[in-house]
Parts: structure tokens; sequence; C-alpha cells
């Protein structure tokens, strides 16, 4: 049986998009006592040249969402990091390119088999949203995030976020209900799956937790 650290290996070594602009250099944070899975876009030329993934604006606006500080949100052990794309794709009209399509159909599966522990997983804006919710795929990034958290039959629940990227702070302004009320909620939950370990006191910038889901979600995932 394959063990995820030579899978990672292997990953570390890949090739498959070797005309990158960059070179290749994928980056990922797994461990199968992984509890909180996120995944992302693709690295940025930052987090490209620091190996870190989420080590840029994207990464800090996306600790305040989850309430995690930067220590908790590199603990291999809690929280696995996946994006779409493992490396760099490089530029594309004002922003990045679109994560490399032949990345996530190669590791995405084969990786998410060795982490038995996940209790919850966070995907963060189209690219991941309609990997792991094709039959949404029609629908805008809106309409998805309004929906909601989702139960997966293989996967377990999923929950669809913006991508915390500076380029949409213009649409988190159009959509104060995503940092007034989705997020207070996704929130919850993560503290739930870390067992209560999590600031007692709201975040700057987002309401306190008023939703009587909240408590709900809490005691089902103690």
């Amino acid at each position: 049986m394959v063990k995820l650290v030579d899978l990672l290996t292997q990953v570390r070594a890949c090739t498959a998009c070797a005309d990158l602009p960059l070179g290749p250099r994928p980056v990922v944070q797994l461990h199968p006592a992984a509890r909180l899975l996120i995944i992302g876009q693709a690295p940025g030329t930052k987090v490209h040249a620091t190996g870190q993934p989420f080590n840029d604006p994207s990464g800090d606006t996306l600790r305040r969402w989850l309430a995690l500080d930067r220590a908790a949100f590199y603990d291999e052990t809690r929280v696995a990091l996946m994006p779409m794309g493992f490396c760099y794709p490089g530029k594309q009209g004002g922003g990045d390119a679109p994560p490399r399509a032949a990345c996530a159909p190669l590791w995405h599966w084969r990786l998410r088999a060795l982490l038995p522990n996940i209790h919850l997983t966070i995907l963060l804006g189209r690219y991941a949203l309609s990997a792991y919710l094709p039959e949404r795929a029609s629908d805008s990034v809106t309409e998805i995030v309004r929906t909601g958290p989702v139960e997966h039959p293989s996967l377990g629940r999923l929950w669809p976020l913006p991508h915390p990227s500076p380029r949409n702070r213009r649409w988190l302004a159009q959509n104060p209900w995503v940092e007034g009320a989705i997020i207070p909620e996704m929130r919850a939950e993560v503290c739930a799956v870390f067992r209560g370990a999590c600031p007692s006191t709201p975040l700057k910038g987002l309401r306190p937790l008023e939703n009587p889901r909240l408590l709900i979600s809490l005691i089902l995932l103690e």
C-alpha cells in the first residue's frame, strides 16, 4: 500500500508541466492526521519563491476567516493544503493564469485517499468549486457560496467559499453577507473540527456569531 510520504515524494518530483514559466515547484501541505482540508487555486509568485502555501495576502485573509494564527495554520497535523494546481502557472491577462488542468486529475484523488481524518473540506474559488461540485458548474460563485455547505457521499462535508485573493475585495464589498454570515458560520465549524481550540472573541471585521445553527454545528461535530 502506498504511503502518503512516498506519494508526496512523487508529487515534489513531478515534471508533468515542465514548460511552466518558473519551472515546476509543487507546493502542498499534507499529513495523515490533518482534520481540515483546504483546496485553493494555485501558488502565486511569493508562494513559489518561499515554498510555503498561502504565504501571501490571500493567506492573511484566509487565516483571518478561519481564526487560525500562522502556527496553527501551518501545523500539518491539523491543516492540509492542496491547491487545484500545485505549481505557479504564470501570468494571463491582468492576473495569474488558471491552474494547469492536468494537475488535479493526476494527484488529487490519490492524495485524498491517504487523508483518513479529514472532517471538513473548504473549497476556495471557481476552480475548486467546479472540480468538486461539478453539478453546480453552471452556477455562479455567488449562488454556490450562498447555498452553504454540502455533504459529499465520499468526501464528507464540503464548504464552498470565494477565493480570499485581494482581487476579490470588490466582490466581497458588494456581498457583505459573506463575511457577515457565511464566514462566521464556517469559522464555528472549523472550531468544532479542532475540538473548540479557537478564539472566543470575534475577529476584526467580522460580526459576532448570531446564527443559532452554529451551536448545533458545534454539538454535532464535537
